[in-house]
């Protein structure tokens, strides 16, 4: 899929509908993505995502845009580096 829309740093929307959010330990990874940037959705089996999006040379953590981070574990993984 392409991107359709990433005006927001940590939301991005796919060219199927879908909206995203980031996790905030990925934002630098999505620093390269241009709108033709081919991503995949792919389920995550990790605690702290349900999907990631993988193309640009990149794998990032991503939720629906409508849900929420797990607080502790973003806090965990995020003191981790």
């Amino acid at each position: 899929m392409k991107i359709k829309s990433h005006s927001e740093s940590h939301i991005v929307e796919l060219d199927d509908g879908s909206q995203w959010q980031i996790f905030p330990g990925d934002l630098d990874l999505t620093l390269n993505w241009k709108p033709e940037t081919d991503l995949t959705v792919l389920p995550s089996d990790d605690e702290i995502s349900s999907h990631m999006l993988v193309g640009g040379g990149s794998k990032v953590h991503v939720i629906a845009v409508d849900e929420s981070w797990p607080v502790r574990e973003v806090r965990s993984v995020l003191k981790e580096g």
